[in-house]
């Protein structure tokens, strides 16, 4: 899935000593990811997929809300206002290092944190470009599954891509997640985890910019986040939440990303979320766009381009369209006409597209599209009246759309 226009460039796309911590892989980090979580070191491939799909991870605090947290730690015999100092601990000052936790009895730190704070997430591959400013990590998951995280560092910003799913059930054959089919969902804690371990490395300077912090968050890793409502929304509340009931970012600064799921996107306008949607349409019209994105044979054009525009009109967002350019198959000037016109349609102010040309997967069949066939296309929407803004890409050498690195691995162990 892929960036919106007023965020960042996307990754080249299909889409105190204590709080110190050295880069995710390095063993002598405090809160270093764990080398193992007692699972197969490969990711899904055929059979294995539903194998490694059964395994769930271990309950952890940023799975709950503030109320469920404080009730946790009373059941598990311990004071309920222990639940904000853990809180505190694990979003405001991004560890989970009993030792850096000297607000706590030194009997119940390590005790506590193993039982609040279990591993979820270790660090399978990690790949830096852009002189450090773009970072590419795949996570293995309980169960062994991979799934991957961006982080990309600017002057002013720093945007983190997360994952919500490992794998991904929608099937869109351009895309390399889609290759993987559906493995399982993720807890919001291990989408808040991704969060976390982001900002220890923007807060050590590691991207080239000095120190900085996760300003902006877009689900468009792998899956699709309407699939995993619940989770999703669950992290996105702790994310824009203030600390210690999350991580203090604007919500205006989330974008979430859908191929078309309609229930999930009228469902996500009630939230009170001032998040943005970013809908990866990709072909104006049913006929290819069912071709491209199969759910669209449920979901048509029209109604996810309806939906649109009722997120719209009940969050006053402005929607982002996403559309990844395919050589000869969706790039032609023609259907830049058609989008305009079905985008013009439905009024005016309330979208902006983002065309991003595609990064291929291996064993396509589809490639990018010219550049200038890219420069005309975008030129009609302009001329039509429709913003439109050309995403620059990132991440390109290092595998950086979504699903790049967890497929090829699941190429190599199949």
């Amino acid at each position: 899935m892929m960036l919106p226009h007023t965020a960042d460039a996307a990754p080249h796309l299909g889409n105190s000593t204590a709080d110190a911590a050295p880069r995710l892989g390095s063993s002598t980090a405090a809160d270093a990811v764990p080398t193992a979580l007692g699972a197969s070191p490969h990711g899904a491939s055929g059979s294995a997929s539903s194998e490694l799909g059964r395994v769930r991870p271990p309950r952890h605090l940023a799975d709950l809300g503030e109320g469920d947290r404080a009730a946790w730690l009373a059941d598990l015999g311990h004071r309920p206002f222990r639940a904000r100092q853990l809180s505190h601990h694990y979003f405001a000052n991004l560890t989970t290092d009993p030792a850096a936790m000297t607000d706590l009895p030194a009997a119940l730190r390590a005790e506590l944190a193993a039982t609040v704070f279990p591993p979820l997430l270790r660090v399978a591959e990690e790949r830096r470009t852009d002189r450090g400013a773009t970072v590419k990590w795949l996570w293995r998951i309980a169960g062994g599954a991979g799934v991957e995280s961006v982080l990309m560092g600017y002057p002013e910003r720093v945007t983190l891509c997360v994952s919500c799913q490992a794998g991904c059930g929608m099937a869109c054959p351009f895309c390399a997640t889609g290759g993987l089919g559906l493995i399982r969902g993720l807890s919001a804690a291990e989408i808040l985890e991704q969060v976390r371990l982001a900002q220890v490395v923007a807060r050590r300077g590691e991207l080239g910019i000095g120190p900085a912090r996760v300003t902006n968050v877009v689900f468009m890793g792998m899956g699709e986040p309407m699939v995993n409502y619940q989770c999703v929304i669950a992290s996105v509340r702790a994310i824009a939440a203030p600390p210690p009931a999350g991580f203090g970012l604007s919500a205006r600064n989330i974008t979430v990303s859908t191929c078309g799921i309609v229930p999930g996107m009228d469902r996500l306008a009630g939230e009170g979320l001032p998040v943005r949607l970013a809908l990866s349409l990709h072909a104006p019209d049913d006929a290819l766009r069912d071709e491209l994105v199969p759910i669209n044979r449920r979901y048509p054009v029209a109604d996810v381009l309806d939906a649109a525009r009722r997120y719209y009109s009940a969050t006053g967002r402005r929607v982002s369209i996403e559309y990844a350019w395919i050589r000869d198959i969706n790039d032609q000037e023609w259907r830049a006409d058609l989008l305009a016109a079905e985008l013009r349609r439905r009024g005016a102010g309330w979208v902006h597209v983002n065309p991003i040309g595609l990064n291929p997967v291996p064993g396509s069949k589809w490639t990018a599209s010219r550049p200038h066939v890219e420069d005309r296309f975008a030129a009609r929407l302009r001329a039509s009246g429709i913003p439109t803004t050309i995403r620059e890409t990132r991440g390109a050498d290092i595998d950086g759309a979504c699903g790049q690195l967890a497929a090829a691995e699941s190429r190599d162990h199949g």
